[in-house]
């Protein structure tokens, strides 16, 4: 068998498997539970550190050209020309603009959005390669406190848009208040069937 046979079978394998939504060996960021609150979960991140870059746009389409960015970063488009693990979610948001001065969430104003690829656990600042990309920024994310909504389908704008209003209602009389505005973590490639895809609206909370 050639030495390189195991390896595109292991690929070829994964790839399957995120059809159905199977993210077998994809890093996730540790959380604890704090609460449930009906659907939606209470979650508690240590600080962590993202890759992020900001992109004018549209939701989707910015969303598409950041993860190419980030994706060229962890994929050898960097200083060292190191390969980095894929992990998940792609986080988007809307936000503050980025300094990009500082040593994939999608977040974003003003029509900027701000999307993060959040890097494995085992990295430091100090381990972490400098990118290519002067568009990319490695940050480090605070420890907080966040509300989850999870869903399912393909996330177009409306979908996020939807499900972050029922997270806001969900949390309405609970113990919980929205500190920032709503996120939209995804966790599967365009390929997983819809109906088997992991997305999470996501907001950031303090107890009333």
């Amino acid at each position: 068998m050639p030495a390189h046979l195991p390896a595109i079978l292991s690929s070829l394998l994964l790839g399957a498997c995120s059809v159905v939504g199977i993210r077998s060996g994809t890093e996730e960021p540790a959380f604890a539970v704090v609460e449930q609150v009906g659907e939606v979960e209470i979650r508690r991140y240590a600080p962590r550190i993202a890759a992020e870059t900001e992109v004018a746009g549209g939701e989707e389409a910015a969303r598409n050209e950041g993860f190419r960015r980030l994706a060229g970063y962890i994929f050898g488009g960097n200083a060292r020309r190191d390969r980095i693990a894929m992990t998940a979610p792609v986080a988007q948001a809307r936000g503050e603009r980025i300094a990009m001065t500082a040593p994939v969430a999608q977040q974003g104003s003003d029509g900027a959005w701000r999307i993060r690829f959040f890097m494995p656990a085992r990295f430091t600042m100090e381990t972490l390669p400098v990118p290519d990309d002067s568009r990319v920024a490695l940050v480090t994310v605070p420890e907080e406190t966040v509300a989850v909504l999870r869903f399912s389908g393909v996330p177009r704008p409306d979908l996020v848009a939807e499900r972050g209003a029922a997270l806001a209602a969900a949390l309405e009389g609970s113990a919980w208040a929205a500190t920032g505005p709503v996120q939209g973590w995804f966790y599967d490639p365009p390929w997983t069937v819809p109906a088997l895809r992991r997305n999470e609206v996501v907001v950031p909370v303090a107890r009333r």
